[in-house]
């Protein structure tokens, strides 16, 4: 029932947009003269931004150093050039904010409880913005606007753009309002935005802009750091939300899979570390991600797979447990037990016949498959009715704790207030959720870690600066943690740390040596696939020469600061000259 409404919704909103207003009232058409009356009016308007909020896609980190797309990517190759027309600047980019700006200009009208009104207020300015905040990671300097356009708006069309930093100012004042009205989540319907879910987004709001300003030496930072902390501690206090193990309902070796478990959950709803879910049902509202997981021509980089801790809680280049990398199961060996969960494997149940799991020997290595022969497997589920064409039904985080509890740790150690009991109560959490039986137990990681000798890159801070063991780790954990959700590149951007990219092994897959050729001939019908493959060599860390599966030609990627921002269209800096280029386009 709640599908046809939302259906019907955007029918009639559609026709309402499209009518002129009168002092004629049409009887069988919505317009201003007989919408903006009562409260479910407002519900009804607001219902139609819920699609602008996250929702499965197995792409999300892409455009980054966790993955490696079959094609090269353009932004990170710097082949992006400077748009015609569109670009995320035409019209219809802009929408969602004219609408949420009508919206605002209009429902004063409407009679009812307070509280009701501003839930759905609260909801509208939260969408606003959420959807200034894509703009400014895209663009920076964008124009604010908040009142309901028309086409003699001179001055306000042909606006300049107003500085970053003001209009994340704005963006905080509209989600503290959206704190301040909306309900607790106990007063509303499931999946309906309510106050934590804001304060979740202040905060990830306020540590971007916190460290953009710090890792590019502009003042002001400290301030948004406090604020993301405050939030983020608000949520922890309020005792809504936990980190939880998924259903022990399928096994690695003999060991639950926890971690990829909490990605493939039918019910979110009761799930303590979802703060707000997506919520899809079986023949009513279905999603494609369990199918499309492994059909992007998308594989995982080696640099990713490296990045992993093994179970002492040390990296590889320190852990005396670290097997190396010979074959997929000597390098998953004593390693951090998300390694397992997200990456395909030959214990890594793929689909069920019965009740009994299979996998596939070898993840295949084709180009259009899985070209570096890592394949991500997080949000796969192995029940066959879930991996046909649009017939997964598991629900998606919108906003999943985690990040709450990552953001909170990352902001107090770049404050410089971290201790070890904020590490305890933030990733150590997320640390004990890993924790099973015998040697899979996970390291915690004390406030004090040993500096990692891969964070220099042949001899050069692999962020093109130093940071401490305590951050960086930090930043691996979030890495590790948040991975394929879409945190991935805006977290490069405001680490002012493109360099990251240049490392070859963002672009590489796993190595290739005698046993893993042998491994593949032997299930590939007796034929080498590799034998078609580029393979790259290199002297690698542990001084051993090492031949690793090449997807591209040309292995030369170096960064541009400009890549941090989008290039406006040229169009739209025909038609408004107030308008400036990005630096660098």
């Amino acid at each position: 029932m709640k599908i046809n409404r939302y259906i019907i919704f955007v029918f009639l909103l559609t026709a309402f947009y499209s009518c002129d207003v009168t002092d004629t009232m049409p009887e069988d058409t919505i317009t201003d003269l007989n919408y903006w009356e009562k409260t479910d009016d407002l519900k009804l308007f607001a219902n139609n931004f819920y699609t602008t909020l996250s929702e499965p896609d197995a792409a999300l980190d892409v455009t980054s150093d966790n993955m490696v797309p079959n094609s090269p990517d353009n932004r990170l190759f710097n082949n992006m050039t400077v748009p015609g027309s569109g670009g995320g600047w035409g019209a219809d980019d802009w929408k969602n904010i004219r609408n949420a700006d009508y919206f605002m200009t209009h429902y004063q009208t409407v009679e009812g409880d307070e509280d009701e009104i501003n839930q759905y207020v609260g909801e509208i300015r939260f969408f606003r913005a959420n959807e200034y905040f894509n703009k400014v990671k895209r663009f920076g300097d964008v124009p604010w606007i908040d009142k309901d356009l028309t086409t003699t708006d001179d001055e306000l069309l042909q606006k300049a753009r107003d500085p970053k930093k003001d209009v994340i100012d704005k963006i905080i004042e509209d989600l503290e309002f959206a704190v301040n009205n909306l309900k607790d989540p106990s007063e509303l319907e499931t999946g309906r935005l309510h106050k934590y879910a804001a304060l979740q987004m202040l905060a990830r709001v306020c540590l971007y802009e916190g460290t953009w300003l710090k890792y590019r030496n502009l003042s002001g930072w400290e301030a948004y750091l406090t604020k993301a902390v405050e939030s983020a501690t608000a949520v922890m206090s309020s005792g809504n939300y936990d980190i939880e193990k998924g259903n022990a309902l399928y096994m690695f070796d003999g060991y639950p899979l926890y971690y990829k478990q909490q990605f493939i959950q039918e019910d979110l709803t009761s799930n303590r570390e979802c703060v707000l879910p997506r919520v899809y049902k079986k023949d009513l509202l279905m999603h494609y991600l369990s199918r499309t997981v492994n059909e992007t021509g998308t594989g995982i980089s080696k640099d990713f797979i490296e990045d992993f801790l093994c179970i002492d809680g040390n990296p590889i280049a320190l852990s005396s447990l670290y097997q190396g990398d010979d074959s997929l199961q000597m390098e998953m060996a004593n390693r951090d037990p998300r390694l397992r969960n997200m990456v395909d494997n030959k214990f890594m149940p793929y689909y069920l016949d019965g009740i009994q799991p299979f996998s596939y020997p070898v993840t295949p290595i084709g180009v259009n498959q899985c070209p570096t022969g890592y394949m991500a497997f997080k949000f796969r589920t192995p029940e066959p009715d879930q991996n046909e064409a649009l017939h997964t039904t598991y629900d998606w985080y919108v906003f999943r704790y985690a990040e709450v509890l990552l953001i909170y740790a990352e902001a107090k150690a770049e404050l410089g207030t971290l201790t070890q009991i904020d590490l305890d109560m933030s990733v150590n959490k997320l640390r004990a959720r890993l924790d099973e039986p015998g040697e899979f137990t996970m390291g915690r990681l004390s406030i004090n870690p040993p500096a990692d000798p891969l964070a220099n890159l042949n001899g050069s801070p692999r962020y093109g600066y130093t940071v401490s063991p305590i951050i960086y780790e930090i930043r691996r954990e979030r890495r590790i943690e948040l991975a394929f959700e879409g945190f991935r590149w805006d977290d490069i951007c405001r680490w002012n740390a493109g360099k990251l990219i240049e490392n070859p092994k963002t672009m590489l897959g796993l190595t290739v040596t005698d046993g893993v050729v042998a491994r593949y001939t032997k299930y590939n019908g007796g034929t080498n696939p590799f034998s078609t493959r580029m393979i790259y060599n290199l002297n690698d860390w542990d001084g051993k020469s090492k031949n690793l599966l090449q997807v591209y030609s040309s292995m030369n990627r170096t960064w541009d600061d400009k890549l941090y921002l989008d290039p406006l269209p040229t169009d739209q800096l025909t038609l408004n000259p107030n308008l400036e280029q990005n630096p660098g386009w």
